[in-house]
Order: structure tokens, then sequence, then C-alpha cells
């Protein structure tokens, strides 16, 4: 459902926006998409390592923010600042949205994917909780955005790669999804679910061949793995690129993005043409 700032101002005009902080933590570099003759617009994404920009010693491990710039219209720039490791929390507590929320102008786009690391309850520095805290700084992102006349979107997050005995893919980021989604729903903002549309590729895909989307190596593949991964998390080139197109197609579906502003969404992109952080 589309929504204008003022509509997304209203709705969250009751709720403070604690001051960001301003620490001086790096973001990860931008990603341009390339110029077009339009006046060019960003997309940015605040998430976590599913998304991320990777160094080369993590190769072949690949972020979907990594692949998304094909995907989109040359006029449209993408500034990927997901980082590894983080939470909708401590994305926010470490000064991370704050660099954002500075250059982020209107007519850009904010894309939100947490959950994989709020999950972790052993950890306060980012555990949230599904229907409360978790919510609670999801909205903090929105009427960051928002207030900037920039179009804050949520992103359910990728599925990992998990199957029972009888190979069905398994949901597994418990409520954090529904709870997007109802946030989502009631502030009347975008929400791409990414969740059900990863978890319906890898059921489609099938146990063995998911391996190949996802940072699994043989030793000796890899000279960053000399003893080979079995990483069920994090994608290989192929699994970006997959993702990327998800995110890509929902933008369009959900009338986020005109239909001319996305490309390449039937069309081979060539793992080359990825790079990774010296």
């Amino acid at each position: 459902m589309s929504i204008s700032r003022r509509q997304v101002a209203a709705a969250l005009s009751a709720l403070p926006l604690a001051a960001a902080t301003t620490a001086a933590t790096p973001a990860a570099a931008d990603v341009p998409s390339g110029h077009g003759p339009r006046p060019g617009r960003t997309v940015y994404i605040a998430g976590d390592s599913t998304a991320a920009d990777k160094y080369a010693t993590a190769a072949p491990e690949t972020g979907w923010g990594m692949a998304l710039p094909f995907l989109l219209g040359r006029h449209l720039r993408v500034s990927n600042h997901a980082m590894n490791g983080r939470s909708s929390k401590s994305f926010i507590d470490e000064g991370l949205l704050a660099p954002i929320l500075r250059v982020i102008r209107p007519g850009d786009v904010l894309l939100v994917q947490f959950g994989h690391n709020d999950e972790k309850t052993a950890d306060p520095t980012r555990h949230t909780e599904p229907w409360t805290t978790y919510q609670e700084y999801l909205k903090r992102y929105v009427k960051g955005a928002a207030e900037r006349g920039a179009r804050p979107v949520l992103l359910t997050s990728v599925e990992r790669r998990r199957y029972d005995a009888a190979g069905n893919a398994l949901a597994t980021h418990g409520d954090y999804p529904a709870a997007m989604r109802a946030l989502a729903a009631g502030l009347r903002i975008p929400v791409l679910d990414i969740q059900a549309a990863s978890l319906a590729l890898w059921q489609r895909m099938g146990a063995e061949a998911t391996k190949a989307y996802f940072n699994w190596l043989q030793p000796g593949e890899s000279p960053n793995y000399p003893d080979g991964a079995s990483d069920n998390t994090h994608f290989r080139p192929p699994g970006a690129i997959a993702v990327a197109r998800l995110v890509a197609r929902a933008l369009r579906d959900q009338r986020v993005l005109a239909p001319d502003e996305v490309r390449r969404l039937d069309a081979d992109i060539p793992e080359s043409w990825l790079t990774w952080l010296a």
C-alpha cells in the first residue's frame, strides 16, 4: 500500500524518536548503480550480514546488497550500510543509522531488514523481543526516513537454509516476520516479504541445490576457507543475486519503484560483475 510522507509522520507523531548516537563508526562503502538522465535518487540499505558488502578476505561470501545495483535502473544509486552482526537495536546503538539520516533526501528509499541477530537472546546488546522492542526500534528507522521525505520500506529477514527429514524448507525466524508485517500494516508502509519469498524459493530448489546458493565450500575450494565451509545463513554469488532479484521484484510489485526502475529481473547476471571490498 502506498503512503505519503505526511501519512507516515502522522502515524508516528506520538512516538518519541530518541536522539541517534553519533559514534564515529564507518558505514559500509557505497555501491553506485550508475547514472541516467533523470535526477538521481538513492536506495539506502540498513541491515545485517545477509545484505552487507563483503571484504575480499571473506569471498565468495556475498551479501544481496552487492547484487542489487544491477537490478535497479541506472538513475538509482544503492548505498549499502548493512553491517555484519547487527540487529535493529545494535545498528542504532552503534550510531550506524545516524549517517544515513544525515544524508537521506526526499524521494530516496530506506530498506530496513533486521531479524537474524535480534533473535540472539543471550546477547543483550543485540536481542529484541518481536512484539515489543523489535517493533519499537523499527519505528525509529521509519520515523527517521519519513521525517526527511524519504520512503521507509521494511523487509522481512531472508530465510536460512534449513530442511526437515522430508525435505521441507523450514521457517527459522519465529515471530519476527509476523511482527514486522503487523507493524507495516499498522503504519501503512510497504513491507517486502522476503522471508516468505525466499522460503518458497528454497522449497522449490531443494536441500542439495540450495548449497550452491549458500556459502558451502569444499576443503581447498577457496583460499579464504581452506577447511571448507557449511554456512546455511550467508550466500555465495548465485544466492545473493537470487535474493536481490526477490527484493527488486518486490519493490516493483509493491509500487515502491516503477516498472521502468527495475531491470534484469529475468536476465542472467554474471558473477564477475560482483566486487568485494579490498
